[in-house]
């Protein structure tokens, strides 16, 4: 009979179980020790558990849109509202429609719901509009320009130079001396070809001070350029100082036609702009993502990928602004009728991709890529209902729950205890360790991606205890049949492995298989129901093969198991067992010499 060869080892590492479970133990001390120093010790729990904030938001038609408010449009709404929130991570918001004009937004307690409030209810219009003018941010009826753009030059002109050079060192990525807090879209845009000089100022913005005021302006004179009266007493007219004068003219011009001209404020209130038609729309952005500008200095900036269209209407646009002089080269950036950046322009852009920088923190920059990314909404709201959810239907639903669920682990620890004995132990153990594992990972899942535990997430941890429980069973089972056919404990034990092995992965796989097309096909609390079953259905298989095997495979060796006592729960005689299986021993053929 051939010996082992020397560092060879046997299927399951039976060599050094032990290693394993120190392995093990230090991921489960590794995951506990990182629950506390988050200071989070408790899962994060859903609005039917823990209470929280709901919203009625209520549709309304927009200006030349007297049909919108149909099925069609409140879904579509409903949805990218539900993406947005769960943007924050929030995984377990509820959003739903309501009536034929209203939706329903409910926000699990410890969620920030001023933001969530935006986000759900800003329409992320966004438009890429040209600069026709631009003045101070204050109201000033005195100075209304003249009709025509080159007799601004000047007096006009210098105090335009001015604004323009300030406007110039905020789209070089610099926060604004008063940014307002109530913005979720702090921050101004410039991509490569919108950089300005070492100096800060546009490239042209000198050109027509420079000239006398008699002088005519390089500014070509075309029927998109001049400036209708009455759009020139609007922005006159425009006082940009206060949060109601910006909000009026902001919504004034996000339900403006795309052919329409308007008049919009600075985010800031510093500066106002008379602006031509939609040249880009808001639709023609394919993707937006928050990223960190180390290299440039511009700290949080929001990238956007154009679609094929967009990229193309971009160029077009930026090229014919490049021709043209301070402020008509700007190209504003319009945020549901508010301006964000107007940068200047020095040469077309092509390449479908531009940047929104200056004065971002990462919570700004990632809601601004959120909103951009999911989409405006098709119709415009506003929150017709705001009230706070108790959760004390919830708690005893809750607490229902929990007692179900102990009086049925009770009942498998009787069952386990009354028919394998001393191995219901080894089971009790795999139990614990697979609980501690669950109850961590959700807990650290909370402030990582936002899961809430819900009732229905509670259920599939209940049920997970009977899964786990079944991969044991199926792994006791094998050991028993091994001893039944007269082997001894500790080969039972690694010839049952290998086939409660393949039937213990193809029942969690089945299981996982069910949680993950539940997770993908269902909305709402289903969800909670499916992640768990899921989480749960992995983590069997973990604690299984780095634990209770390696286990096994230790207890084998230890005369009150291997032995066969008669609490061990395998005990040879009450199994049936047959005759202990002998070796053949086999002698070499002697040789004989020939004389």
């Amino acid at each position: 009979m051939a010996a082992p060869k020397k560092g060879r080892r046997s299927p399951g590492g039976q060599g050094r179980p032990g290693r394993t479970l120190v392995l093990i133990m230090i991921a489960m001390v590794a995951l506990v020790g990182g629950m506390f120093a988050s200071g989070t010790s408790t899962p994060r729990l859903g609005i039917d558990l823990a209470g929280g904030t709901s919203f009625t938001l209520q549709a309304r038609n927009q200006p030349g849109k007297p049909n919108a408010i149909n099925e069609t449009n409140m879904k579509t709404a409903a949805g990218i509202m539900e993406r947005r929130v769960n943007g924050l991570g929030v995984s377990e918001a509820e959003v739903q429609t309501q009536g034929t004009n209203h939706i329903v937004v409910n926000i699990p307690k410890g969620t920030d719901a001023k933001q969530a409030r935006q986000q759900v209810g800003t329409t992320a219009q966004l438009a890429f509009r040209p600069v026709l003018t631009a003045a101070a941010g204050t109201k000033t009826p005195s100075a209304t320009p003249t009709p025509s753009p080159s007799a601004s030059s000047g007096k006009k002109d210098d105090g335009k130079k001015g604004d323009d050079k300030k406007d110039g060192e905020k789209a070089e990525g610099k926060p604004s001396a008063t940014p307002s807090a109530s913005s979720t879209t702090q921050g101004r845009a410039v991509t490569s070809a919108l950089k300005k000089g070492p100096s800060g100022t546009p490239s042209a913005s000198g050109s027509p001070s420079a000239k006398p005021s008699g002088s005519p302006s390089p500014q070509p004179s075309t029927g998109a350029d001049e400036i209708p009266a009455a759009l020139q007493k609007q922005l006159a007219d425009l006082d940009c100082s206060t949060d109601k004068a910006r909000s009026q003219a902001s919504e004034k011009a996000a339900n403006a036609k795309p052919t329409d001209q308007v008049v919009s404020c600075k985010e800031d209130g510093t500066q106002k702009y008379a602006l031509g038609p939609v040249a880009v729309e808001g639709t023609d952005v394919k993707d937006a993502s928050a990223v960190f500008e180390a290299q440039s200095g511009q700290g949080w900036i929001v990238q956007m990928d154009f679609t094929g269209a967009g990229g193309k209407k971009f160029a077009d646009v930026t090229g014919k602004l490049a021709a043209k002089v301070q402020p008509q080269n700007q190209f504003a950036i319009v945020l549901d009728g508010q301006t964000i950046s107007a940068p200047s322009v020095s040469k077309a852009i092509p390449g479908g991709q531009a940047t929104i920088s200056g004065g971002f923190t990462q919570q700004s920059a990632e809601d601004l890529a959120n909103m951009l990314s999911y989409g405006a909404l098709p119709l415009s709201f506003k929150i017709a209902d705001e009230t706070t959810v108790t959760a004390a239907l919830g708690g005893e639903q809750l607490e229902a729950g929990l007692i179900a669920g102990a009086i049925g682990l009770a009942l498998v620890v009787v069952y386990l205890v009354a028919y394998y004995r001393g191995l219901a132990l080894v089971a009790l153990a795999s139990l614990g360790v697979s609980a501690v594992l669950t109850y961590t990972i959700m807990t650290l899942l909370g402030p990582a991606i936002g899961f809430a535990l819900n009732l229905p997430a509670v259920c599939g941890a209940i049920v997970a205890i009977g899964i786990t429980a079944d991969s044991f069973i199926v792994y006791f089972e094998r050991i028993r049949d091994e001893i039944r056919e007269g082997r001894t404990l500790r080969p039972a034990v690694e010839r049952g492995w290998p086939r409660a092995r393949r039937t213990i992965l193809v029942s969690d796989f089945v299981s996982f298989l069910a949680a993950f097309v539940l997770f993908i096909v269902t909305v709402g609390k289903v969800k909670g129901f499916a992640f768990t079953l899921g989480l749960t259905t992995l983590l069997d298989v973990v604690v299984v093969f780095f634990f209770t095997k390696p286990l096994m495979t230790l207890l084998a060796r230890r005369k009150f198991f291997a032995n066969g006592h008669p609490w061990s729960g395998l005990d040879p005689k009450r199994l049936g067992a047959k005759p202990p299986l002998r070796r053949r021993r086999t002698t070499a053929p002697t040789e004989t010499k020939e004389a």
